[in-house]
């Protein structure tokens, strides 16, 4: 839903968009060589490789050859780097934590000494998430699968009851319940998940990480799913294109 949303909000912004769509079977040296075409063209300010990609091609490879002033989603190893060191400055963030931060700030929350619970540690998601935080000066906790993994659900819940700031990435549909979230907590869902619409329903519908029902009866703020932090994202990929299309003018 979201990949389609990218190219429609790009054309109401002006961003110019070319989209490569490759056979599964597509060769890995064959993407890097599409990569390292694009990389190399002056009219391309961003490229965007979307993730994940068939099992036989290594996701590391084929973004080592991106640049990092073209690398529009800030997963290279020089941009998410940069974002784990304090004081430096990574060309740009990934866009899901930089929507959430945006979110928070817009609405008022507190982030410095808060204390923060991320659920997810992924590269795209909940790794960064994590390092924007500190940059904020929040106190950050990461629960993920093996966060005493026998008891997973138990786990993470002692963590999430003392959080001011939940962020819900681990992609387990309504994991986190109202009984998790200390009353007046804020909690953004970045779960996207199909889940059948009702029992012997041949349809999906889209829940996220968080019961919403729930939780909006503990939580002071909650983004939904979907409508939350996904167009937020969306928003954030706009951003980056814009600076690094300024980039690339301080740079000729």
């Amino acid at each position: 839903m979201y990949v389609r949303r990218k190219a429609v909000v790009a054309a109401e912004c002006g961003v110019a968009t070319r989209d490569h769509v490759l056979p599964g079977d597509t060769s890995e040296d064959a993407l890097i060589h599409l990569v390292d075409t694009l990389d190399q063209d002056p009219a391309v300010h961003g490229i965007l490789v979307q993730l994940p990609l068939p099992k036989h091609i290594n996701p590391d490879q084929v973004l080592h050859h991106i640049s990092p002033w073209k690398d529009v989603d800030g997963f290279t190893a020089s941009n998410a780097g940069y974002l784990c060191l304090r004081h430096s400055h990574p060309h740009v963030i990934p866009c899901t934590p930089l929507g959430c931060l945006e979110l928070l700030k817009r609405s008022n929350v507190p982030i410095s000494g808060s204390h923060a619970v991320v659920l997810g540690r992924s590269n795209i998601v909940g790794m960064p998430m994590a390092h924007l935080l500190l940059r904020h000066n929040a106190t950050v906790t990461v629960c993920h699968s093996r966060t005493n993994s026998e008891e997973l659900d138990h786990s993470v819940r002692d963590y999430t009851r003392n959080a001011d700031i939940v962020i819900a990435a681990m992609g387990r549909p309504l994991l986190v319940k109202g009984d998790w979230i200390k009353p007046g907590a804020v909690v953004l869902d970045v779960g996207i998940n199909y889940v059948p619409d009702s029992a012997g329903s041949e349809k999906n519908k889209i829940v996220g990480d968080v019961d919403f029902d729930e939780v909006k009866l503990v939580a002071s703020q909650i983004t939904p799913v979907p409508g939350g932090v996904g167009p937020m994202t969306i928003a954030m990929l706009m951003h980056n294109v814009l600076d690094l299309a300024e980039l690339s003018q301080e740079t000729i």
